[in-house]
């Protein structure tokens, strides 16, 4: 993705804001996404949360969606989520995007979009599809024909294309039924846009365009929304479109909607180890003011406010060493000394409080503004940066395990520290599976989303039959030097929930440092094939990348997923084996017998006597000389 130092530009909305039609042009032309290639964590860190959340605190106040977030905030600089398009649905991993207010795929037809990690949408597919027609309040493709939507970011990427209309569904464990939105439909992507994994954007923004605004135009849901991010190195978390019951001790701050579309909040003082930073309290008030952008990784401050942090952080910390980043193009300000463990980071750094208009404080911990270096074991580096621009963006860093509501309707953001991995489980939602307009009935097989083309269809009595399950995943390797397969086989075997004996690498190939590695997943030996919900749970956390691999290996993009049926073989080639060992069996004793009669022929002929010649008896014959010759 684009260079972190890159200056974020926020460009002046006031006109976007006094649009009255359908279709606003550019009211998120600035997001900013920023991917770095750094690796997850172990997957134990997940039991290292300070603070563990307690379901019965947060309840839902009205039929809301409940939907699952993946990826990791380092590792692929952004969180994604699970949305479905169409009748039969199809599914995208959308970036969610504060900052963004249109949502938008790539289309089929599209000469000019990357390769990402799910096939295209195909509007020719889906039976409830619609184009939007042109009209007064949009613009209008070359035909005259469809409305057309644009957007550019700061980091140079754009993407483009037509809006059409269609049912998006949010997952069966939303309790939101499917709606029919608006989205774009991508002719055009460039820049991170074309090469990024993801599929696209959800836009969360404030806009007409916005899934959270057409959704509250609809009255289907109340004019909030709230996001939870995963810890350091642990990924994942939660998002719930609709209003919840917000915990007692959320601190909100207010947002002020008509400043700019984005979300802002008021911060006036940021104090370190309980000591605040000497700065003038309208340096946070500047421009844009202290905007939450969730398609942003880090934080970056104003010059003066960033030198002061740095310079406190540093003072705090005097007794670590300062090593070099993990990139030698920035001068990443790092410490190393302070240990793996990350649940003692706060013992080592300082905590940070922000302070809000009203005296309001949410504290920070260390995960909040530090990110782990990639070389050095045990250092860590500052996740805040200096912004060219006068505007304060705080992005995913600053609100790891925290959850964050977006209570538009009374212009105010929530934030309350929690464990983001433990609030999905305390929602009660385990697996997420797509739905369709009409309420596909799962109970006979594979989600349509998942189920691999060439399956028996779901009419089968008992279980779908599921003989092997292969994919085909990349790593990026460096120095060219091959991962330990044995140990990466074991990982996997752990994350799919199966034994190590069903994990088999059947073979890979090395093209630079990348490196292609082709592997199926095959029955326990008891078994001839997976039951449905065993083949479910691998496929699953397959496709949604929901895998942990340890962090030598780094993250890893699925390239390929391929599902077999269990072969149906003759009764010849069931128990061939069996015909097999009979067959030797009866040879080897043919053998034995064999040999016997052999032998007993051969003691046989030793013991038989010769009788003289004539069979006289006891005859005597005289001994003849020999003649001589003539």
């Amino acid at each position: 993705m684009a260079p972190r130092r890159l200056v974020v530009l926020l460009l002046i909305y006031s006109v976007a804001l006094n649009l009255g039609g359908a279709f606003e042009a550019n009211a998120d032309d600035q997001r900013r996404p920023m991917i770095l290639p750094l690796h997850l964590s172990s997957p134990d860190d997940a039991r290292h949360h300070r603070r563990a959340f307690d379901g019965r605190r947060l309840q839902r106040s009205e039929p809301n969606a409940h939907m699952r977030l993946h990826d990791d905030l380092l590792a692929n600089g952004y969180y994604t989520t699970r949305l479905w398009i169409g009748t039969p649905p199809q599914m995208f991993a959308l970036i969610v995007d504060t900052g963004s207010t249109v949502t938008y795929v790539p289309c089929s037809d599209c000469e000019a979009c990357g390769n990402h990690q799910d096939p295209r949408f195909q509007p020719d597919l889906s039976s409830t599809y619609q184009p939007v027609k042109c009209n007064i309040n949009c613009n209008c493709d070359d035909k005259g024909n469809q409305c057309t939507y644009e957007r550019r970011y700061a980091e140079q990427s754009s993407s483009s294309g037509v809006l059409g209309e269609d049912v998006i569904s949010f997952g069966n464990e939303s309790a939101l039924v499917p709606q029919r939105a608006v989205f774009g439909c991508e002719n055009i992507e460039t820049g991170d846009l074309y090469s990024q994994r993801a599929d696209g954007i959800m836009g969360l923004g404030r806009g007409r365009l916005s899934v959270m605004d057409q959704l509250v135009d609809k009255g289907v849901i109340s004019d909030s929304f709230s996001l939870c991010y995963g810890g350091m190195g642990v990924g994942g978390g939660a998002m719930v479109l609709g209003g919840i019951k917000s915990p007692p001790d959320m601190v909100f701050t207010h947002s002020d909607p008509f400043r700019s579309p984005y979300y802002n909040i008021e911060l006036k003082e940021i104090h370190v180890a309980g000591k605040a930073l000497k700065l003038n309290p309208k340096v946070f008030d500047e421009k844009h003011g202290t905007v939450l952008d969730s398609g942003t990784t880090y934080a970056y401050f104003p010059r003066d406010a960033f030198i002061a942090f740095k310079d406190a952080i540093m003072k705090e910390t005097h007794f670590l060493k300062q090593v070099h980043g993990p990139d030698p193009n920035y001068k990443d300000i790092c410490f190393s000394g302070a240990g793996r463990d990350v649940t003692q980071l706060s013992k080592v750094f300082p905590q940070v409080d922000m302070i809000f208009s009203k005296g309001q404080k949410f504290s920070l911990s260390p995960e909040n503004y530090l990110f782990p270096h990639t070389k050095v074991s045990g250092a860590y580096c500052l996740g805040i940066f200096e912004n060219g621009d006068s505007t304060t963006l705080l992005g995913g860093i600053l609100v790891r395990n925290t959850l964050v509501t977006y209570d538009r309707a009374d212009n105010k953001i929530g934030f309350w520290k929690t464990n983001c991995s433990e609030l999905w489980k305390s929602l009660n939602h385990e697996n997420a599976q797509a739905p369709s307009s009409n309420d596909w009935n799962m109970s006979g097989g594979i989600a349509p989303d998942i189920a691999p083309a060439g399956l028996p269809q779901t009419d089968l009595p008992g279980e779908l039959q599921i003989g092997q399950i292969s994919f085909d995943m990349m790593l990026n390797i460096s120095n060219s030097m091959k991962p330990n397969f044995t140990e990466l086989a074991e990982s996997i075997a752990h994350e799919l929930e199966v034994d190590v004996s069903q994990v088999h690498l059947r073979n890979y190939t090395i093209s630079g440092n990348d490196l292609l590695i082709k592997w199926t997943i095959v029955p326990d030996e008891s078994a001839n094939s997976f039951t449905t919900t065993k083949a479910m749970n691998i496929i699953r956390r397959l496709r949604e990348h929901q895998m942990q691999l340890p962090h030598k290996f780094g993250s890893y993009q699925l390239v390929k997923l391929k599902v077999e049926p269990q072969i149906k073989r003759s009764w010849w080639e069931q128990h061939s084996w069996m015909v097999a060992v009979g067959v030797s069996v009866a040879s080897v004793l043919g053998l034995l017998a064999l040999g016997t009669w052999l032998v007993w022929r051969y003691r046989s002929r030793q013991g038989v006597t010769y009788e003289p010649v004539d069979g006289v008896v006891g005859a005597v014959v005289a001994e003849q000389e020999l003649q001589p010759l003539k």
